[in-house]
């Protein structure tokens, strides 16, 4: 019996061909509204998805066929991965394909901060010219204090050593010149977060955190919605203790409480660290690949698929 895959978020075409050559039927699903996808999902073996698919609850508990999950992207945080597990269902992501991309949105953040690159921007679109106004510093000679130490965090380094900055890591599982968190919050200038989200990095930073900061800081995070406490940050940026921050992720998103983006020390964008053709099109081809590789693991062990 033919191998049935939907693919509910849009991944770029080398995926799916290579998915077809295999012969198996894909389903560009990513138009079927996110509400619908339970009703759906019982004709399918395979499931694809990137950020925007929630794979929890309902649409788990009607995924009857379903014997593998494909996400095309770095974590697994949409995705109830113990439910998952517990219903025999092998899930495979795309570690690292857009690193390159997520360190290069977060050096432009850092780099928009510091000289009010949007600020400036937005005033001349008004026909105002503060040049005055919009006084900014220079990064070189800075302390970057980077969370997490990943590929994207070390990517992140490359990139502000070669602006002159200077580097303070922290990372829970590396010692030698890592640091703790508290030890790294006084010292920084601008701090940038690269952790997933999990039950020990939720709020990760929020009010005590911000406390133990440098007055002034700017903070950046492309990582993931909810490593940073949004209503803390907000009470930070009134107070003038954080005095700017480039969000790319929010705890809801798309973001329903919008008073952050009120601020004019706020600069956000729509969680697109890894919206780069590069990055897209290297996740489409190697979930394609996995999703092979799982698929024919499932053969072997003698599980049927359909």
């Amino acid at each position: 019996m033919v191998i049935k895959i939907l693919v509910s978020d849009k991944i770029v075409d080398e995926g799916i061909k290579i998915l077809q050559e295999k012969g198996y039927e894909v389903t560009k699903g990513w138009d079927i509204p996110k509400s619908d996808l339970s009703k759906v999902i019982d004709n399918y073996d395979c499931l694809i998805v990137r950020s925007a698919t929630k794979v929890r609850g309902e649409l788990l508990d009607n995924a009857k066929k379903l014997k593998v999950i494909g996400r095309a992207g770095e974590g697994l945080d949409n995705v109830d991965f113990e439910r998952a597990k517990q219903l025999g269902i092998a899930l495979v992501n795309t570690p690292h394909v857009s690193c390159v991309s997520v360190a290069e949105l977060t050096v432009g953040h850092l780099i928009a901060l510091a000289r009010n690159i949007v600020q400036s921007t937005n005033s001349m679109q008004k026909g105002k010219w503060e040049k005055d106004k919009l006084m900014g510093t220079e990064l070189s000679g800075k302390t970057l204090g980077i969370i997490g130490y990943g590929f994207i965090g070390k990517n992140v380094e490359h990139l502000a050593l070669s602006l002159g900055m200077e580097i303070i890591v922290v990372e829970e599982c590396v010692q030698g010149q890592f640091v703790s968190l508290s030890d790294m919050l006084p010292q920084a200038d601008f701090i940038t977060l690269h952790v997933p989200l999990t039950s020990k990095t939720h709020h990760l930073i929020s009010v005590k955190e911000f406390s133990l900061m440098k007055n002034g800081v700017c903070i950046i995070d492309c990582s993931r919605g909810g490593v940073m406490d949004q209503e803390a940050l907000y009470q930070a940026l009134q107070s003038g203790k954080v005095a700017g921050a480039a969000l790319d992720v929010f705890e809801e998103e798309p973001p329903i409480d919008k008073k952050l983006l009120t601020l004019p020390t706020v600069i956000a964008t729509p969680h697109m660290g890894a919206q780069t053709f590069e990055a897209q099109q290297r996740a489409s081809i190697q979930i394609a690949h996995n999703v092979i590789d799982a698929i024919e693991k499932l053969k072997l062990s003698d599980i049927s698929l359909g």
